[in-house]
């Protein structure tokens, strides 16, 4: 990780779970840290914890389903920083309902979310990339259900489906790269069930009963597969990886 001492990545949904615990390694690592989320306060009580910390945080607020908030955050590290060396997208959203029994708005806010946010912070990412010739990463945040769809303890309406175009939209986006000779790495890493609050927040309920009797991965687990991902020897690129709690049967 030595290379990236200084490097700047920017980290989608930093303010809580996977996003939280990816933002505080890699400052940690030493890197700079621009970490967006909607809820700021939790971005400032992070900042707070990551003081004397070897890298540096910049919290930012900003509402990925947005486009005008993600493409003015985008903006600003430009401005500020001078571009993105990593990106990892790790916002997501998902609601605990039958597909045919979810509305509209639902559907669109998962798309906004898991999936436009994602190409269009690869789509700012890459320009930046290329523009300034660096040989960056870009780190998407997947699902185990974005490569099969498993029997669930709870519906998730159309969450699998915006993870299967992760799945596609990270290996056509590599390949498309590779074939002009860009040294720009992309990783799908996709976990399997990880104890966050995007349970609660999709609207199931009694979810410390879920977590007890069900095997998953903390949040740290699946920062320190990011971590070893970025950490590979600039010829070597992790292009999936799936990480799964022992025993666990999804």
């Amino acid at each position: 990780m030595d290379r990236w001492i200084g490097k700047v990545a920017v980290v989608t949904g930093a303010s809580s779970g996977i996003g939280a615990a990816v933002t505080e390694a890699l400052v940690r690592k030493g890197l700079l840290v621009v970490g967006i989320a909607r809820r700021v306060e939790r971005l400032e009580k992070l900042s707070a914890s990551l003081d004397g910390a070897k890298g540096k945080f910049y919290p930012r607020k900003c509402d990925v389903g947005k486009e005008s908030d993600l493409l003015s955050a985008f903006e600003w590290v430009k401005t500020e920083l001078g571009g993105i060396d990593i990106l990892v997208n790790n916002a997501g959203v998902v609601k605990h309902c039958k597909v045919m029994d979810d509305n509209i708005d639902s559907y669109r806010n998962m798309v906004n979310v898991n999936f436009m946010a994602t190409v269009i912070g690869m789509h700012e990412a890459v320009a930046s990339m290329q523009h300034r010739k660096v040989s960056g990463h870009i780190v998407n945040v997947n699902s185990v259900l974005g490569h099969s769809i498993a029997d669930l303890p709870m519906p998730v309406s159309v969450y699998p489906s915006t993870k299967y175009a992760i799945t596609a939209l990270s290996e056509v986006t590599r390949k498309e790269l590779a074939a002009d000779n860009v040294r720009i790495k992309v990783t799908s890493v996709s976990p399997g069930f990880v104890s966050t609050e995007i349970f609660e927040t999709g609207g199931l309920s009694d979810t410390e009963k879920l977590f007890q009797r069900t095997p998953h991965l903390q949040p740290k687990d699946v920062a320190d597969a990011i971590v070893y991902v970025l950490g590979t020897p600039e010829n070597v690129q992790i292009s999936e990886l799936t990480i799964r709690p022992v025993c666990e049967m999804i």
